[in-house]
Formats: structure tokens, sequence, C-alpha cells
């Protein structure tokens, strides 16, 4: 478990076309699963880690979020909301919700997709990203067919060597599995005001400056809500109690 209360940012601003129609009137992350939306799965999972402060990095109706979920009180948390006028990223979108951010530039800020359910361990995730000293810990996942995943390779100790969008010919069946710890110097250093992808520009340059990032590589729960055939499963796993417990 982490030592100290934790802030997380939630991207939570796409529009869900592969879910459409389900998604023209709700965004994907509000949308009911297990009798509840998604999101209130990665609050709980999140406030069971140590998380007290969530930043909503919205775009798409994103009204719909503060009435769903007001000021966070009734899920033990405190929530913020920050609006993207113009889609700016997964880089961009962290970067203009470290405004609500609380924390000092040494501590670490966990970053979550908005469409992963995960079991995985996000308290050991946090362990192997502060005796590293990275800069950024990937939480990574193995599966059968990476080419259609961001592909990252890791050395023996860890340490992602590269990280390879979609490409053809993998070589690791390492994929990105969407939640990642920042220190929060880096989040401020990523450039303001603009589209900017971590996956093609923020990691990769991280490497290339010799920065540590690393890979918390774990075999737990992992799924990809963006396809209706994912959200029903994603559903029905919740529901028997498939994802590891909290």
């Amino acid at each position: 478990m982490p030592r100290e209360p934790l802030e997380a940012i939630l991207l939570v601003g796409g529009k869900g076309t592969r879910l459409r129609p389900l998604t023209l009137s709700a965004p994907k992350p509000l949308l009911p699963t297990a009798g509840v939306p998604f999101l209130r799965h990665q609050f709980a999972r999140a406030a069971a880690a140590g998380i007290t402060h969530v930043v909503l990095a919205t775009s798409y109706r994103a009204e719909m979020f503060r009435e769903a979920f007001g000021d966070g009180s009734a899920l033990g948390l405190s929530i913020d909301y920050v609006y993207e006028e113009v889609p700016l990223g997964t880089g961009g979108g962290i970067r203009n919700a470290a405004s609500l951010l609380h924390s000092g530039p040494d501590d670490p800020v966990v970053i979550l997709n908005g469409d992963i359910l995960s079991g995985h361990d996000l308290g050991a995730q946090l362990d192997v990203h502060r005796k590293a000293e990275a800069a950024v810990t990937l939480h990574l996942v193995e599966v059968a067919d990476p080419a259609a995943f961001g592909c990252v390779p890791t050395d023996p100790a860890g340490r992602v060597t590269a990280f390879l969008e979609k490409t053809p010919d993998p070589v690791t069946n390492r994929i990105n599995a969407g939640c990642y710890v920042f220190n929060r110097s880096v989040i401020d250093a990523i450039p303001a005001g603009r589209v900017v992808s971590v996956e093609r520009e923020t990691f990769p340059g991280l490497i290339a400056g010799g920065q540590t990032v690393m890979g918390y590589v774990e075999t737990a729960y992992w799924l990809d809500l963006g396809t209706p055939a994912a959200f029903v499963q994603g559903s029905s796993d919740l529901v028997q109690g498939n994802l590891a417990s909290p």
C-alpha cells in the first residue's frame, strides 16, 4: 500500500466511437457496467490503493461526469474536473489536468485510462516506481496479439527500452496497459496547450533522454473495454467477481 495519500488523473475525454450507438448519449466511462457507471469501479480501486484526490480530464459530454459524481465525497474521494474544448491527446490531457493537482514535483501521480478494467496491484506498481526512482512506470500486460497495441520491450532489470506504438512486427508480447505512475515534474514538462501523445512523444522522448522509464509486468485480469463485445465481457466478469480483489 502507498505510504501517503496519492493523486490521480483519469483520462475520460474520448468519444468512444467503437461503442456507438451506445456512446451517442453518454461517454463510454459512464455506461452501466455491472449495474453502475463504469467509472465507479475505477474509483473504488483508486481509493483502495490510497488515492484520495482524482482529477477527471473531460471533453466529450463533460457535464455528465460532474452530474454523476459531484465532488466525490459519496465515493470517499475528492474529485475535480478539467475540460478540454479541443481534445489534447493523452499527454496534452494529462498536462491540462495538472493545474488542479496539489502534489509536489517529486511526488508520484497515478494516470488511469477511463476505459480499462484491471485487477492489477497498483500499490506494487507504485513500489516499483519509487524503488527505481523512475520518471514514469508503466503497467504492462502480455497478450496473444500485441500488434494491435503499444508494444513495450524491457531490459532484464525491467527498464523500458522502447515504445513501439502498434507496430506490425512486435518484438515482445508485452503491451502498454493504460495505467502509469508519473513523477509530477515529468507531467509539468509536457508542453501545455497543444496535442501531445504520451505514446508517440512523451515516452520515447524520456527514453531517448536517458531517463528511467520502468515497466511493471503483472498477469492479473486486464481488459480494454473499447468494443461492444469487450464491454459485455467486462460487465459479466465484474458481476461474477473474476477480477482480483483490490
